[in-house]
């Protein structure tokens, strides 16, 4: 009832021990706190809070608008609906380096499990976009270091994302960048590794090979990277996979196509049966806890049927 009884340090905990378990680490994009315990229950490692989500939700582009305010609430407001660790897009750290240690220590009181910081330059924007530049590798560095030094529980995990992959060089130069870059990053500091915009298994074998720590596959839709498997990932050594946008993208396209519905027969009945019912919205948010809490706040029943 009202949050999650885990403690972050146990969540944090969680996560490293899930992360060296040699078990790929399954967590969909939580675009709103009403999805995270659905995510619990359904048996996912963890919840991931994405950048673009919270971006579209207020409906800017993906390009480094939101606030560390903005970003830090909305992790505090989705970590504390699921007992699973979560991993927060933090972007480019919202300023230099002293900006970075107090988005790790915002980001840390809002019981993030983890967080990663890219190396892309600002207005930085969707690691799947052509046209990224990313910072010098000393300041993409700093960023790490100051991130590192600023945590106060040695259990969050500092991911380090790099978007060099896909910037100024193709194929084999590309890649050999980006193994270059992730061991540096790796060495100052980083709990993990993630190489955005991969082109194929081989080049996330190529990352594994390259360092020591674990690392990150994004699978998000319509992106450089195919829609692998987590069979597929967990194979060549991936630690980790994100789907960011996905539930975003499946709510959006389910509201749009009732949207047309509605204004086109003036009634959503013929929608009813592809929504939640009531009682399962009710049974996310735990009604029957509340009862037992304190009748007075919540004393009718729940519906158990499948029609409302």
């Amino acid at each position: 009832m009202l949050s999650s009884s885990v403690t972050p340090n146990e969540k944090r905990k969680a996560f490293r021990a899930g992360l060296a378990s040699g078990r790929i680490q399954r967590f969909p994009g939580a675009f709103t706190p009403l999805t995270a315990p659905l995510i619990q229950q359904l048996g996912f490692e963890g919840a991931y809070i994405s950048g673009a989500v919270m971006s579209a939700e207020l409906g800017l582009p993906d390009i480094g608008l939101t606030t560390l305010t903005e970003v830090a609430e909305r992790g505090r407001q989705i970590s504390r609906m699921t007992d699973l660790p979560t991993l927060i897009d933090a972007d480019t750290g919202f300023g230099e380096a002293m900006n970075v240690a107090r988005a790790v220590h915002e980001l840390e009181d809002a019981g993030v499990a983890g967080l990663h910081l890219e190396d892309q330059v600002n207005p930085k924007r969707c690691g799947h976009l052509d046209g990224k530049e990313v910072v010098s590798l000393d300041k993409a560095v700093q960023r790490i270091a100051a991130a590192a030094s600023a945590r106060r529980d040695s259990d969050l995990v500092i991911m380090a994302r790099t978007d060099i992959r896909g910037v100024g060089a193709s194929g084999e130069a590309g890649l050999e960048a980006a193994k270059d870059r992730a061991k540096a990053l790796e060495a100052a500091g980083a709990d993990a590794i993630f190489p955005e915009a991969m082109a194929s298994l081989e080049e996330f074998a190529a990352i594994r090979d390259a360092v020591d720590v674990p690392i990150l596959a994004n699978m998000t839709e319509f992106g450089k990277s195919a829609l692998f498997t987590h069979q597929q990932l967990e194979d060549v050594g991936v630690n980790i996979a994100i789907h960011p946008v996905s539930l975003l993208r499946i709510a959006m396209g389910a509201i749009e196509r009732e949207l047309r519905l509605l204004k086109e027969t003036g009634t959503l009945d013929g929608a009813v049966e592809r929504m939640q019912t009531r009682a399962r919205l009710y049974e996310l948010n735990d009604y029957a806890a509340y009862n037992a809490f304190d009748e007075g706040v919540f004393n009718f029943d729940v519906p158990t049927g499948t029609s409302e």
